[in-house]
C-alpha cells in the first residue's frame, strides 16, 4: 500500500486539504487539529481562547474516518492553555504543548488463520 500511496503523491493525485472554515467553539471532548497536531477540547476553553486558537490555525476535526497520524498534545498542557490569562501566556504554553506532543502508537490487529 505504501508504494501505491507514493505513486499517487508523485503523480499529483494527492493534494493538501484546504483549511476548513472557522466555526463556533467546539464542545467538550471534540478534537481540534492543526497540521500534524491534535488536542482534545476541555471544559475550561473560553470563547476568547477559541478565537485565539482559530487565529493560530486550529480547526475542529470534522473528517469522519480521518486516517492521518497526529501528534497528541498532552491533556495537562491543554488544561493549562485553557486557564491562561492572556495571549502572551497562551503563546508560551502552546509552544510548550507542541514541544511535548507525541504520536500515539498505532493499533494493529493481528489476524490468525
Amino acid at each position: 500500500m505504501k508504494l501505491f500511496d507514493s505513486v499517487r503523491s508523485v503523480i499529483g493525485v494527492r493534494r493538501p486539504r484546504a483549511k476548513p472554515p472557522a466555526g463556533p467553539k467546539p464542545h467538550v471532548g471534540a478534537k481540534i487539529v492543526k497540521d500534524d497536531l491534535r488536542m482534545t477540547v476541555q471544559a475550561g476553553l473560553t470563547v476568547a481562547a477559541w478565537y485565539w486558537l482559530l487565529d493560530q490555525g486550529w480547526r475542529e476535526e470534522t473528517f469522519r474516518n480521518d486516517r492521518r497520524r497526529y501528534r497528541e498534545v498532552p491533556s495537562s498542557r491543554v488544561a493549562e492553555l485553557c486557564d491562561a490569562a492572556d495571549r502572551d501566556e497562551r503563546s508560551q504554553l502552546l509552544e510548550l504543548a507542541i514541544a511535548e506532543a507525541e504520536r500515539r502508537p498505532a493499533l494493529s490487529v493481528l489476524m490468525r488463520h
